[in-house]
């Protein structure tokens, strides 16, 4: 894996983060939550239409978690395309404490949600984020005078 591709493809990552938390998002709304709430039947699979998000608890929630996550996507982008050629030791740390921070937490609440399908999915965009942001700045950052 190239450095070129290793930065092509966090900056891909990054935006695919994005557009995740945008479709989430789009579960707030009533007229535009069809698509995640297909998503989420299928998360606590099998698909029987025994999940929604039609209570407004969980359209707030799903506000909050696609901005969470849209957030996230644009610190990630900044890092890949503006710091990265600077301090690709800092990014390296930061894109992997934040990622690993993420998928603990996500993980072992959609294992007390009963949801085990989300950590195979979680586990997945884990490694698209890690592997590559392994191979980064890998030597020790210099020392500060």
């Amino acid at each position: 894996m190239t450095r070129d591709f290793t930065i092509r493809w966090l900056g891909f990552m990054s935006l695919f983060v994005i557009g995740f938390g945008l479709f989430v998002a789009s579960g707030a709304h009533p007229l535009t939550s069809g698509a995640l709430g297909w998503a989420t039947d299928l998360i606590f699979f099998p698909v029987d239409g025994g999940e929604s998000l039609a209570s407004s608890e969980g359209r707030l929630y799903a506000a909050i978690t696609g901005g969470v996550m849209v957030g996230w996507g644009v610190m990630m982008w900044q890092l890949v395309t503006r710091l990265l050629s600077v301090e690709a030791h800092l990014v390296r740390t930061m894109l992997l404490s934040s990622a690993f921070a993420w998928y603990a937490v996500d993980s072992a609440g959609s294992l007390a949600a009963g949801a085990p399908l989300n950590v195979v999915a979680n586990t997945v965009m884990l490694l698209a984020i890690v592997v590559p942001a392994w191979r980064i700045g890998r030597s020790p950052a210099p020392a500060v005078r």
